[in-house]
This record gives C-alpha cells, structure tokens and sequence, in this order.
C-alpha cells in the first residue's frame, strides 16, 4: 500500500519540529522556571491551536527532547508558556537558556483535554499538587476569561512548603478578586504561612457541591491520584466528571517509545487527560 503524498506529509511533521524562540524567562520558585515561547514561522504560531490539558514536546538542540503540558490561555494565540522543573538532562539545558535562545516545538499533541464546553453551567473543582498546578493553570485561564459561563469555581493546591508554590503572584490577586474559592495548603509550613497545613486531601471533605452539576479536575504527582480519588468518591462525585492528567508518565510524545503504555492506551496518543470513568479498571493508571 503506497501512502499519498499528503498522508506522508502530516506523517512526517509529527518528528519534525518547528523552530521557536524563548523570548522571555521567568523563575517561580527555586526549582522551576516559566517561559514564554514564540514559533517563528508566522503562519505555524497562527494555527498552533491547543486546548487546555494538551502539551508539546520540546527540543533543545544538541541535548533531546522531552514533552511539557502547556500552562498558557489557548485563547492567546501570540506565543505560548511552559513551566519546566530542572530534573532532567532536557530540562536543565532549558533552564541555562536565555530569551533570544531557539528550542524545535512539536504540538500541540493529545487527544485528551480538559473539557471546558461540558463543564459550562456546572461547579468546576481543581485539585492540584505541586508541579500538577501548571497543566491546570490553562483550564483555569480558560474559565477566567468566560467565567460568567461556570458556576461557582473551586481551586484546592497543595505543595511540600510556602516557596514551592507556583504563580504566587496569580494565586494571590485571584485570591483578593474573588472569582473562585482558593484553598492553599503545605505540609511543611514556614513562620509566614497562614494557610492550612497537611495534603490536599485535607480539604476535599469540605467541598459542598453536589454531584449533578459538579466537575473535578486532578493534577499532581502520581501518589496523591489514589488518595484524592478515594475523598471524591465518599462524597459521590462521579466518575465520568472526575478528569485526570497523566503527563508525568509521557516520554517520547507520539506514542512510538511505549513508556506511557497502559492497558489498551497510550497516554501521549489517547490522553493526556482522561475520565476516571475510562480508566477505572486500568490497574497501571493509577
């Protein structure tokens, strides 16, 4: 069977990536960084069309590549964000980068998002852990900027301590606008914290939404799934209104390395972000 030239095409675009520029770099806390990436190819950034949840892999030059949820607003279709911990040989070559630096970007990638259009007219819960609040910065965005569409919005974050805590400055001005309700912990508080201390599971009980028109959103470190599912569940919020992002399992980004298999899917390809009720039975999941 001979491919078409223009299946061949789009075949062969998903391995090359486009040329983009760091313009601009941001610390947030110790360990993470934010930068702001423009395509440089006018027409690319013009489609460069993602929804909240999907994520690209990037390429440093010379090091390899590795895949990044996209923190930003899809609405803004100037340039784009990531937020990147140094952990890895990719990501701590990023973070010795400099605005005016080049990076290839393929994406955005996945299937799976957060689906903002069903959540409209229903309470809206985040629940994120650590880094897990970056993927879910764009959903966030994404409500902020319709948010007379939801009804009432619920973020619940929690980190290991007061400077791991990313978009200090955002969480504080949502904090004095009221827009959402916001409940901050940490589990190991310093002399300045306020806040509540312990895991964010702490805080679920106290959520008085009602299963019908409420919808939940998870993202953190893969340890916490297991427990802020076992809190949804006792107070019967359902299954396929429970969203999840597995990004942390992603590798190569187009479901060629298998890193990210499990069961019947592969998360880079069929997600990242799935129902619970789709991956319920899924043992590897979570």
């Amino acid at each position: 069977m001979v491919m078409d030239l223009k299946e061949k095409t789009k075949t062969e675009s998903i391995y090359v990536p486009d040329i983009a520029t760091i313009t601009e770099i941001k610390d947030l806390t110790p360990t993470e960084k934010q930068f702001k990436i423009k395509i440089d190819d006018p027409v690319k950034r013009k489609n460069f069309n993602f929804l909240p949840g999907q994520f690209v892999e990037l390429t440093v030059f010379g090091i390899g590549e590795a895949p990044f949820s996209i923190p930003s607003s899809p609405n803004n279709k100037d340039y784009f964000e990531l937020c990147v911990r140094s952990i890895g040989s990719v990501s701590a070559a990023l973070h010795r980068m400099k605005a005016g630096d080049k990076v290839g970007i393929k994406g955005p990638l996945g299937k799976g998002y957060f689906p903002y259009e069903k959540m409209q007219g229903n309470n809206v819960v985040i629940v994120a852990g650590g880094l897990g609040m970056a993927p879910v910065r764009s959903i966030l965005l994404q409500i902020l900027e319709d948010r007379k569409s939801y009804k009432d919005v619920t973020l619940i974050y929690g980190c290991v301590d007061p400077q791991s805590m990313l978009y200090k400055d955002e969480i504080k001005k949502l904090q004095e606008s009221k827009e959402l309700d916001i409940k901050l912990t940490v589990d190991r508080p310093d002399n300045s914290w306020k806040g509540a201390v312990g895991v964010c599971t702490n805080l679920i009980p106290q959520l008085k939404y009602q299963p019908q028109d409420t919808y939940i959103i998870v993202c953190g470190p893969p340890v916490m799934y297991k427990f802020v599912i076992i809190e949804l569940e006792e107070k019967k919020y359902k299954p396929e209104n429970i969203f999840l992002s597995l990004e942390r399992r992603m590798e190569c980004g187009v479901g060629k390395c298998n890193h990210c298999h499990i069961g019947n899917k592969l998360v880079c390809v069929d997600g990242p972000v799935f129902s619970l009720w789709e991956i319920k039975n899924l043992k590897e999941a979570i």
